[in-house]
C-alpha cells in the first residue's frame, strides 16, 4: 500500500529548494558568469594563437587560467541543471503520489547544499591577491627532530590535498634535518585563488603525540610555521637593487636522484636589507635556479609590504591584537585522536585523514571566519 505523500514534507522540500535556488543566484551574481564567459573566450583565443608556447612560463599561465575559468562555469552550469532537475522531480513525486521519488529529491537537496556552501567560499575570496598562484614555506620550529618530522608530515598533508584537486604543486627547495623530517621546505601550488584559498592557512601548527624517537615513550609537542604568500606577477612594482642581494651557489642536497647533485646547480639568495633567505635547487640549470629563488624572493617582500601596510591601517584602527594566524590548529594523537582549528572551533577525530590531504573543511570553515573579522573590523 502506497503512504500517502504529506503536505508538510513536499512543502518543506519546495522551501529548501527556493532558498538554494536564491543562494546560487546570489553566488551567480557576485562571480559575474556573463565577464566568466567573456573571459573563456578571450582566453581561448589566445590559448589558439600559434606563437602561444613560444613563451613556456606564459602559456602555462594562460592554459591554467582557462582550465580553471572552463572547470568554474562548468561547476555553476551542472549545480543549476541539478537544482531544475530536483524541482522537477519534486512536481513528479507531488502528481504522481511517489514516496521514493521524494526520498531522492530529499537526498539531491543534502548534496546540493553541501556543493553549493562549497561554491560559496569562492565568492568570500575578494581580497586583492586571491585569485593567485600560492607560495608556501613550512619550518620546523621548537621540538627537534619531532618537529622537523612534523614539518614533512605537513608538507606531505598541503602536496596531498593539491593532488586530490588536481593542482599542480612544485617543491622549489628542501632542506633535511639530519636524523628525520625536514628543517624546512618552500613550494607552490600552481592554481587560479590557490593563494586566496590557502592564505587561512599561514601561522603556527602544533603537534601532540607519543614521540617515534624517544626510547622512552614520552609524550612530546612539537611546533612548525606555515607562511602563505601570493606568487609575484608583472604587474607588482617590486624593484630589487644588485646591491641588496647576495647570490651563493652550491650542491644540491637530500634525496634527489642522480644529476641532481653532480653540478653546483643550487641557488641561495639573500636579501641584506631585510635577511630574508631563499633557495632553490629543484631545477638542473644554475640560471633557472635564480630565476625561481628571485621570484619566491619578489613574492615574500611583496608580503613583508603588504604586512607593513596592514600594520600601519592597524595602528590607525587601534587594532592590538597578535597575527590570527598564530597558533591556529593543534594535532592530538595522544591521549585522544583529534585535529582542532582554534580560531574557528572546528574539529575533526580523524587525524589520519588530515594528514592525507582531507583540509576543505579546515579552510572553508577559515575562509569564513576570515571574512566575518573583517566585516566586523569595518
Amino acid at each position: 500500500m502506497t503512504v500517502p505523500l504529506t503536505a508538510v514534507t513536499a512543502a518543506e522540500y519546495a522551501d529548501q529548494l527556493k532558498s538554494l535556488d536564491n543562494t546560487l543566484r546570489n553566488i551567480e551574481t557576485v562571480l559575474n558568469l556573463d565577464k566568466m564567459r567573456k573571459d573563456k573566450a578571450e582566453l581561448e583565443a589566445v590559448a589558439a594563437t600559434p606563437d602561444l608556447w613560444d613563451d613556456q612560463a606564459r602559456a602555462q599561465q594562460i592554459t591554467s587560467k582557462l582550465s580553471y575559468v572552463q572547470g568554474e562555469l562548468n561547476r555553476i552550469e551542472r549545480l543549476r541543471g541539478r537544482l531544475d532537475d530536483a524541482g522537477v522531480l519534486l512536481e513528479l513525486a507531488e502528481s504522481e503520489n511517489d514516496p521514493s521519488s521524494l526520498a531522492e529529491v530529499g537526498n539531491e537537496i543534502g548534496a546540493l547544499t553541501k556543493a553549493i556552501d562549497e561554491l560559496e567560499i569562492r565568492t568570500l575570496l575578494s581580497g586583492e591577491y586571491d585569485s593567485r598562484e600560492a607560495l608556501v614555506s613550512i619550518r620546523s620550529g621548537a621540538g627537534g627532530v619531532d618537529a622537523a618530522d612534523f614539518a614533512e608530515m605537513l608538507l606531505r598533508m598541503y602536496l596531498r590535498w593539491a593532488e586530490r584537486h588536481g593542482y599542480s604543486a612544485d617543491v622549489y627547495d628542501t632542506s633535511y634535518a639530519e636524523e628525520a623530517g625536514i628543517k624546512s621546505a618552500t613550494f607552490a601550488v600552481k592554481h587560479p585563488y590557490a593563494y586566496g584559498t590557502l592564505s587561512v592557512e599561514g601561522g603556527t601548527h602544533r603537534l601532540v603525540r607519543i614521540s617515534p624517537f624517544d626510547n622512552q615513550g614520552r609524550r612530546q609537542t612539537s611546533f612548525a610555521a606555515v607562511e602563505v604568500v601570493p606568487v609575484v606577477e608583472q604587474t607588482d612594482d617590486i624593484e630589487i637593487p644588485e646591491d641588496d642581494l647576495r647570490v651563493d651557489v652550491y650542491r644540491s642536497s637530500g634525496p634527489g636522484g642522480q644529476g641532481v647533485n653532480t653540478t653546483d646547480s643550487a641557488v641561495r639568495i639573500t636579501h641584506l636589507p631585510t635577511g630574508i633567505v631563499v633557495s632553490c635547487q629543484n631545477e638542473r640549470s644554475q640560471l633557472q635556479n635564480k630565476a625561481t629563488a628571485m621570484g619566491v624572493l619578489k613574492a615574500k617582500l611583496l608580503a613583508l609590504k603588504r604586512a607593513e601596510e596592514q600594520a600601519k591601517m592597524d595602528a590607525i584602527r587601534g587594532d592590538v591584537a597578535g597575527s590570527w594566524g598564530d597558533q591556529m590548529r593543534s594535532y592530538v594523537l595522544h591521549p585522544y585522536q583529534m585535529v582542532k582549528d582554534l580560531r574557528t572551533e572546528y574539529e575533526t577525530g580523524n587525524p589520519s585523514a588530515v594528514f592525507d590531504g582531507e583540509i576543505d573543511s579546515f579552510i572553508e570553515a577559515g575562509i569564513r571566519w576570515r571574512k566575518q573579522r573583517e566585516l566586523e573590523a569595518h
